[in-house]
């Protein structure tokens, strides 16, 4: 069992920069959690606190109902994979995957059965063939990989990735994450329940990975949340903006109408959406009529028409770039001086320059504090019951 829970953390540096600011966060037991944000928001100082390598300015830390900031790293019964290698360059990759577990006092093992783990841990990581190599003799993925199986087989209460794909090319980092999910599926399966905790930049790995995702921005926690979640509700203009491989698009305007409710932007540009939402977020978008909001919509709700057709919420716009990525084309393209991005299937590459927006897709976001409207509301409510 492992639930950890991290109580007001605040890290602080002795030059005054603040790390971590008063951060709270609790991961389930055998859950697989991905840390994602931008450089400097705290990713890998979450990673190196929980692990005892960091310690803390303030706040608690639990292991279940352990209070363990007062251990050590090695009495936390965690293992991390670093950015770095951290391979013993005078061992061959066998001997550094099996070193960790030969030593281990706690851990009595004979050497067929380490030989058998040894192994099998090397056929799922592909790297069988380079056994008997030393560090100097690996490219950077093999050393990266060699450097996951000392983590696997050690069979820790908790596994700490620290980008652990960074130095592989885009097919090894696939099979790899596929890698690492069926090792956190075998453990479940052999109630061999095991928490990781899972840093990266690559949303592609965040989204494909975590049950759930912690999106961190100067050390603070701008939202906890499933994948679809972060996707699809995004609670603010800074998660909107950072998840997905393309940002959302954000276009400033008013909601006004008089028989209905109408998102105006640009030059006199109408969005008509008070008989597409459902009655709930409509109540919500009314309470800021006649105010400034920010619409945000994803690229795939805007449809690329293939022929010329002026109706509602379709607009004629100039496209400036088209990125091809295969099965799906990116239009980039402006409507008053906004910047937008269309997804496009490739099959439709003869499409006009007329765009419609599903706006019961799009979410609207406070102008002021960029909050999401629906969550600003909410956290009215709550504030009201309490």
């Amino acid at each position: 069992m492992a639930n950890i829970t991290l109580k007001n953390i605040k890290k602080k540096y002795p030059n005054g920069c603040v790390a971590i600011d008063d951060l709270n966060l609790e991961i389930k037991d055998s859950e697989f959690v991905v840390l994602v944000g931008p450089s400097g928001s705290g990713k890998s100082t979450i990673l190196r606190i929980i692990s005892g390598l960091e310690e803390i300015t303030s706040g608690e830390i639990f292991f279940d109902e352990k209070n363990v900031v007062n251990l050590s790293p090695k009495d936390r019964n965690v293992s991390m994979v670093f950015q770095n290698y951290t391979l013993y360059p005078h061992m061959n990759a066998y001997e550094n995957i099996g070193f960790n577990l030969k030593i281990d006092k706690n851990n009595k093992i004979n050497k067929k059965n380490l030989k058998d783990k040894i192994l099998d841990i090397a056929q799922k990581l592909k790297i069988t063939e380079i056994l008997d190599r030393k560090p100097k003799d690996m490219s950077g993925g093999q050393r990266q990989r060699v450097a996951l199986g000392k983590v696997i087989i050690r069979e820790p209460l908790v596994f700490l990735f620290d980008e652990p794909l960074s130095n592989l090319d885009a097919r090894l980092r696939a099979s790899m994450r596929l890698e690492i999910l069926k090792l956190h599926k075998e453990l479940k399966e052999s109630n061999k329940n095991a928490t990781i905790i899972y840093v990266t930049h690559d949303q592609l790995e965040a989204m494909t990975m975590g049950d759930r995702i912690c999106l961190l921005n100067n050390g603070k926690i701008e939202q906890f949340d499933t994948p679809a979640n972060l996707y699809n509700n995004p609670k603010n203009i800074f998660v909107g903006g950072f998840i997905g491989n393309f940002p959302m698009n954000f276009i400033k305007g008013k909601i006004t109408g008089e028989r209905e409710i109408v998102f105006e932007f640009g030059n006199n540009r109408k969005l008509y959406i008070g008989k597409i939402l459902e009655k709930e977020k409509l109540l919500k978008i009314t309470n800021y009529y006649e105010k400034n909001v920010i619409l945000g919509i994803r690229a795939e709700d805007i449809e690329n028409l293939k022929y010329p057709v002026e109706n509602r919420n379709t607009f004629e716009g100039a496209i400036d770039i088209v990125e091809n990525l295969g099965d799906q084309l990116y239009k980039h393209f402006k409507i008053d001086g906004f910047d937008l991005v269309c997804r496009v299937d490739v099959k439709d590459m003869q499409s006009s320059n007329y765009f419609y927006f599903n706006v019961s897709k799009a979410i609207y976001f406070d102008c002021e504090n960029g909050e999401s409207i629906y969550e600003n509301e909410r956290k009215s409510s709550g504030n009201s019951e309490s």
